[in-house]
């Protein structure tokens, strides 16, 4: 099995879920695990909800329509208007209206992972649903079914033994699999999120558990390049470096990988690329031993 990682970038808009969708397509003789993060910007926007609900703001019922037009503009792009993703997308935002509204913690980061997560469950719900349509058939889980935290809230500690368990029994076998980055769960099931990078780290996760062939991020970029292509002008891209390497290049402010997602496939030696989604067919770099 491979994994597959697209950031929020990749699913900004209709034309990046359309996009996605044939960069799957060209793998359809591949058993994938795809991991999904929020599209666009909505990890912001439900940040925004999180502190306009500690500030009993009435700001915040028009926000979370602004986040629930945001995903059926999207949605109404791609479907026609009577598919079942519209319900669907109307009843997580049910849902997370029902949250805010029973919640009686007040400790932030704990409301924070709860609300936050909300991003992931409307993007893959809406991919799944895409793909679907057309012809690409998947499963859609629930990563916090499998990927099992302490209760650190915002930068949760994996519990390695209970999640490799989760996902060796319960997966279910499937070609196509969707699942969200940068959520899990607790021993009581409370949401949890994995901190900073999640969704990368959530793909490692993933590929580590299932002894994956390799791991494909796809970003905006076309790889790991020399230099930060914002402050020089002549970067060059890096075809192939190591683990250590990559490590090294993000302890130096390097952003394209973050370490806690290397080191899980560097114990195991599977072989990591960062590729561009919207230029699929190029190299990319590979991090390998």
């Amino acid at each position: 099995m491979k994994v597959f990682k697209f950031g929020g970038a990749s699913v900004k808009n209709a034309e990046g879920v359309t996009n996605v969708f044939k960069i799957l397509e060209s793998f359809k003789n591949s058993k994938l695990l795809v991991v999904i993060s929020a599209m666009g910007k909505t990890t912001n926007a439900l940040e925004r909800i999180v502190d306009l609900y500690f500030a009993k703001d009435n700001a915040l019922n028009q926000d979370i329509d602004a986040l629930k037009r945001f995903h059926v503009d999207i949605a109404s792009d791609i479907f026609p208007n009577h598919h079942d993703v519209f319900e669907s997308i109307q009843g997580i935002i049910d849902d997370l209206l029902a949250t805010l509204k029973r919640n009686k913690s007040t400790q932030y980061d704990f409301v924070y992972d709860q609300i936050v997560s909300y991003g992931e469950l409307l993007s893959t719900t809406i991919v799944s649903a895409y793909l679907n349509q057309n012809g690409l058939q998947n499963i859609y889980v629930d990563a916090r079914e499998f990927i099992k935290t302490d209760t650190t809230h915002r930068d949760a500690k994996v519990d390695w033994e209970t999640t490799q368990s989760s996902i060796k029994n319960n997966l279910p076998e499937h070609n196509l699999i969707i699942t969200q980055g940068f959520i899990g769960s607790d021993a009581n099931n409370f949401t949890t999120t994995l901190g900073r990078e999640g969704s990368d780290y959530s793909a490692g996760i993933f590929a580590y558990c299932l002894n994956a062939e390799s791991v494909s991020i796809w970003k905006d970029v076309p790889g790991v390049l020399n230099a930060d292509p914002r402050v020089f002008e002549e970067t060059q891209l890096l075809h192939h470096i190591s683990y250590g390497e990559a490590i090294e290049l993000a302890f130096y402010g390097a952003s394209v990988i973050h370490p806690k997602t290397l080191q899980p496939l560097q114990r195991k030696e599977i072989p990591l690329f960062v590729k561009s989604f919207q230029n699929p067919e190029e190299e990319g770099t590979s991090v390998k031993k």
